[in-house]
């Protein structure tokens, strides 16, 4: 459920306590048990998104173990698919653009606007949390927590 909508369900939650309980030690109490309610469920999210967190470190693992291509292949092949269409992108196609604007005839202009430009707002958010990644390898690298790789 949504944090927010948890959050202003518990204040609505403690008016009513107000209006329901006019004793004070009565709607302190009351406001306890529901105070408590809500650590409750704020620790039992934070264990689960934490058990979430550990399960996915653990099947990574188990993917940079497997000698198959397929299975521990695929993050450098996403890699490597992201620096060459990068590449691309940024450097070989607008400096064949400039070049062939610069010093080609109008035959080759008209033949260079044939060539495939790419969108790279779905692949850029993809690369850089591999790059991110990529640091953290760097920096187990440097302080030489290296695994059997």
């Amino acid at each position: 459920m949504n944090p927010l909508l948890l959050g202003g369900l518990f204040d609505v939650a403690k008016s009513i306590i107000g209006r329901i309980w006019p004793d004070p030690a009565q709607q302190a109490e009351a406001q306890m048990k529901l105070l408590q309610l809500q650590q409750t469920g704020e620790l039992a999210r934070l264990a689960a998104d934490t058990d979430l967190a550990k399960l996915q470190i653990q099947t990574n693992i188990e993917e940079a173990k497997s000698g198959s291509l397929f299975i521990a292949g695929w993050r450098p092949f996403v890699g490597w698919t992201c620096g060459f269409a990068f590449a691309y992108a940024y450097l070989l196609l607008p400096f064949m653009q400039f070049f062939v604007f610069t010093f080609g005839s109008a035959e080759t202009v008209k033949q260079i606007a044939l060539l495939p430009s790419l969108d790279l707002a779905g692949m850029l958010p993809v690369l850089f949390g591999m790059l991110g990644l990529g640091a953290l390898r760097t920096q187990e690298k440097i302080k030489g927590a290296e695994g059997n790789r």
